[in-house]
């Protein structure tokens, strides 16, 4: 089954903006379905996320680096790495998982390794990814598709490099390097 995974660092979207935010999509009109406030709640956090809120860690190369090495560690051993891209707050990652090992044990390993790792590379503690992660099954290839566009297209959205290739913390860099 195909995954499409979002983490993002503790301090990139404070819960008190994201309930602000559902308090104002609920009490207006504007979005009459679920799912088209759902929508746009998630429009909403993503351009949070990409006006690069909170410390932004893994803008530092040595970090976005051990991010990066982190996800690409077990690939094909415990997932397939289909698509990636770290941002300045926060990570995409589109997997296959492997029998035998859960979403949620692969998603535990990157972030405690990292998390601990980088606390050092930065000198501090305390907690580095936010406690919850956002998960998403793929349903068929239409939606395989937008998930490989959109995290494609991310860093470009964000203004962070004109091509999705110029971006070197992403599976888009390494593809265009092979």
């Amino acid at each position: 089954m195909v995954q499409g995974i979002t983490i993002r660092l503790a301090d990139s979207l404070p819960r008190d903006v994201v309930e602000r935010w559902r308090e104002e999509i609920t009490r207006s009109n504007e979005w009459p379905t679920e799912r088209a406030r759902v929508e746009e709640l998630q429009r909403r956090v993503a351009r949070y996320e990409d006006a690069g809120h909170g410390e932004c860690h893994l803008r530092r190369p040595e970090i976005a680096a051990l991010v990066r090495d982190a996800l690409l560690r077990f690939d094909g051993e415990r997932y397939k790495l289909l698509e990636w891209c770290v941002m300045p707050n926060h990570v995409h990652i589109l997997i296959t998982q492997l029998k035998g090992f859960p979403l949620g044990d692969i998603v535990r390993s990157w972030k405690t390794f990292t998390a601990r790792e980088a606390n050092l590379m930065l000198g501090r503690a305390g907690p580095f990814w936010m406690r919850e992660y956002h998960d998403r099954s793929i349903r068929d290839e239409k939606h395989f598709n937008r998930a490989v566009a959109y995290i494609r297209s991310n860093p470009v959205k964000a203004g962070l490099c004109v091509r999705a290739e110029d971006w070197p913390w992403s599976s888009a860099a390494i593809r265009e390097d092979e």
